[in-house]
């Protein structure tokens, strides 16, 4: 019965974080509350508390279940592709497709929360930071294993290529929502897929568009 009850608990924990992240995605994190997650789930505000005492709690565990989401559905599909410059052109390609498939209702939950907390010294801005930081060196190590293989030309700037990457992948959200590009998603698979070829002495391994 113990086990039982840990394992309804757990289940609830995800169910309202998995909420969570979906609001603060449109809504951003800074206005998540306890009460805002309880109206939303139709529970009562009370049974939370359990879980999490304060607002600073509950956004360090919004944060890191975005980022464990991140995981699973973008990096740990990508690597299931051979090491090289195919894995890392997976990771922008699955990233993408969490955008496509509308995964979150505001399209990135690190897009919407970034901003609130990227002057605002503490714990949150901390953990945002290490989320975005942790895709960027994922992004240097999957390309400097490319490098490594040949499939990446020696001498590749891997930070230089790291920030375009990212920074392809989160044009994408503004483009998307703010502009109502409706290309943006072409765009960014196109820019990405174009610098990989160039860089590659062996392009053959990626597609061609």
């Amino acid at each position: 019965m113990t086990d039982g009850r840990l394992t309804r608990g757990e289940q609830t924990r995800r169910n309202v974080l998995d909420t969570a992240v979906a609001l603060a995605s449109t809504d951003g994190l800074d206005g998540m509350s306890l009460s805002r997650l309880a109206d939303a789930l139709a529970v009562s505000k009370s049974g939370l508390f359990a879980h999490w005492p304060d607002k600073e709690s509950l956004q360090l565990a919004v944060v890191a279940h975005a980022a464990q989401q991140w995981e699973n559905l973008i990096v740990v599909p990508a690597l299931h592709q051979p090491r090289g410059v195919r894995r890392l052109w997976a990771l922008h390609e699955n990233r993408l497709a969490f955008y496509t498939d509308e995964t979150l209702p505001g399209g990135c939950f690190f897009a919407a929360s970034d901003p609130e907390f990227d002057d605002r010294p503490g714990p949150v801005r901390d953990a945002l930071a290490a989320a975005i930081t942790g895709w960027l060196d994922l992004l240097k190590t999957v390309a400097e294993q490319a490098v490594e293989l040949g499939e990446l030309a020696a001498g590749t700037d891997l930070d230089q290529l790291a920030f375009e990457i990212q920074a392809l992948g989160d044009a994408v959200v503004t483009s998307c929502r703010l502009l109502r590009e409706r290309q943006a998603i072409r765009y960014s698979r196109r820019a990405v897929l174009n610098r990989l070829r160039a860089l590659s002495p062996t392009p053959d391994l990626l597609p061609k568009d």
